[in-house]
C-alpha cells in the first residue's frame, strides 16, 4: 500500500467533517464525490446561491449555504467553533487569503506565534536509503525566521508528523554546518533555535546544525557527526529560510521524482487546509485526508458525528 493509499484509508477510519468552502468550484465537486463514494470523510460544500446549490445536490452532496459576507470566513468559523473538524480551501481564494482568514478565526495553537507550512515528500523507492516519506519545513510561509520562529515551526512539524504519518520525528536543523564545522549568522541562528527547541520540548529527538548529507545518509553521518542521536536517519528537515526549503522541496520533485503533498499549514489551533489554486481532483482529495489526520490531535474539540 502506498504512502497516499495509507493517509487515506486512515483517514476514513476517523469519520471527520470537512468543510470546503469552495462547493463552486468543479474540482472539489469532483474531490468531494470522491471522498463521499470512499467514505474517507464527511465533505460539507459551502455554496453561494441557488445556481451552485442545485449543482452540488445534483453532485449527490450537501450543499450548506454560507452565512455572511465570505464562504472562507464561514467555513473557518465552523471549524473553530467544532462544527467541522477541518476546512480545505485554496482552489479559488489565495494563499493569503486563506491564512488572513484562518488567523482570524481559528487562531493559533496555544504556545504558538507563527504559522507555518511542510511538505511531505514520498520518495521513489530507487532511494532506499531514505525514509520513504520526509517532512521539509517551512517551504512556503515565513521567508526569514527568526530562531523563535525556527523552534515553532520544527515543534509544529514533529507534531503533525506524528499524526500523518505516524512515527516518531527526527528532527534535524539544516545548515551548510554540521557541528560547527563552519561559522556564519545563520549557523548561530540555527543553534540558537536548537536550544529553544530542547527547552520547550525535551523529549523531542532534535539536533542541529547538520548539513543535509549527514542529516540523511548514515556513513556520511558516522564521521561528521557520530554523537548525533538524529544524524543519518532524521525524517523532519527544518530548513533555515524559505529560501532553502523552497528551493529544496522543488527540487526533489522535480529532479527527485518525489511526490510532494502540500503545503500543510501547521501552527493552527484546528486543522486548516490551504490548496494550490492549480490542485487537481487528486489533490485535493490527499490535502483533505492530511487535514483529517491532523484533528486527530484535537479529538476532544471534535465536531459531533451525524445521526
Amino acid at each position: 500500500m502506498t504512502f497516499v493509499e495509507q493517509i487515506r484509508q486512515r483517514a476514513s477510519e476517523l469519520e471527520r467533517r470537512i468543510v470546503f468552502p469552495e462547493g463552486g468550484d468543479e474540482r472539489v465537486v469532483a474531490a468531494a464525490r470522491e471522498i463521499v463514494r470512499t467514505g474517507m470523510a464527511n465533505p460539507l460544500l459551502l455554496v453561494d446561491g441557488e445556481r451552485q446549490a442545485t449543482s452540488v445536490r445534483l453532485a449527490g452532496l450537501p450543499a450548506i449555504p454560507f452565512e455572511g459576507d465570505s464562504a472562507l470566513e464561514f467555513g473557518h468559523r465552523l471549524v473553530a467553533a467544532g462544527e467541522a473538524d477541518a476546512c480545505v480551501a485554496g482552489a479559488v481564494y489565495t494563499s493569503s487569503d486563506v491564512l488572513r482568514s484562518a488567523i482570524r478565526n481559528v487562531g493559533l495553537a496555544p504556545g504558538v506565534k507563527v504559522v507555518s507550512s511542510a511538505f511531505y515528500m514520498v520518495l521513489q523507492p530507487r532511494m532506499p536509503a531514505l525514509n520513504e516519506v520526509l517532512t521539509f519545513t517551512d517551504c512556503a510561509v515565513i521567508p526569514y525566521p527568526t530562531a523563535e520562529n525556527l523552534a515553532d515551526i520544527a515543534i509544529a512539524a514533529a507534531a503533525d508528523r506524528r499524526l500523518i504519518v505516524g512515527d516518531e520525528p527526527r528532527v534535524a536543523l539544516l545548515s551548510f554546518s554540521t557541528h560547527g564545522s563552519a561559522k556564519g549568522q545563520s549557523v548561530e541562528l540555527v543553534k540558537t533555535a536548537l536550544t529553544l527547541i530542547r527547552e520547550r520540548a525535551p523529549d523531542l529527538v532534535v539536533d542541529g546544525e547538520l548539513q543535509g548529507d549527514a542529516a540523511l545518509v548514515p556513513t556520511v553521518s558516522a564521521r561528521k557527526s557520530p554523537s548525533s542521536p538524529v544524524a543519518g536517519r532524521a525524517n523532519v528537515l527544518v530548513f533555515p529560510s524559505l529560501d532553502a526549503g523552497n528551493i529544496a522541496y522543488k527540487l526533489v520533485q522535480r529532479v527527485g521524482g518525489a511526490l510532494a503533498l502540500g503545503p500543510i499549514l501547521q501552527g493552527f489551533a484546528r486543522p486548516v487546509a490551504d490548496l494550490s489554486r492549480g490542485a487537481d481532483r487528486d489533490d485535493i482529495i490527499n490535502v483533505a485526508a492530511i487535514a483529517a489526520l491532523q484533528s486527530a490531535g484535537h479529538a476532544e474539540n471534535r465536531a459531533p458525528r451525524a445521526s
